[in-house]
């Protein structure tokens, strides 16, 4: 295996994970943002208040884009799988 190889193995797998992660992440930073504008608006001071709605939105979008994700990740381990023997030769 050569070096430029497995940088691009390691840059491969980290833009999967960043696919794979952005829509979680992103409905839990606008929720936790809503919330806290909420928190702010109210006065209301609670750490807590913000955990359950994000809970809630993550698993919506979860059930949306949890077959996106998983088709992108299943693509990615399969090519990984296909490409091995030459991986492995060079």
């Amino acid at each position: 295996m050569t070096e430029e190889l497995i940088m691009k193995l390691g840059q491969d797998a980290l833009r999967t994970t960043a696919i794979i992660s952005a829509p979680l992440l992103g409905a839990a930073l606008v929720t936790g943002l809503i919330v806290s504008v909420l928190q702010a608006i109210t006065q209301i001071n609670e750490a807590t208040l913000s955990f359950i709605p994000k809970m809630i939105i993550i698993g919506i979008v979860l059930m949306l884009a949890g077959p996106w994700m998983l088709d992108i990740l299943t693509h990615y381990t399969v090519g990984l799988f296909e490409n091995l023997a030459t991986y492995v030769r060079e």
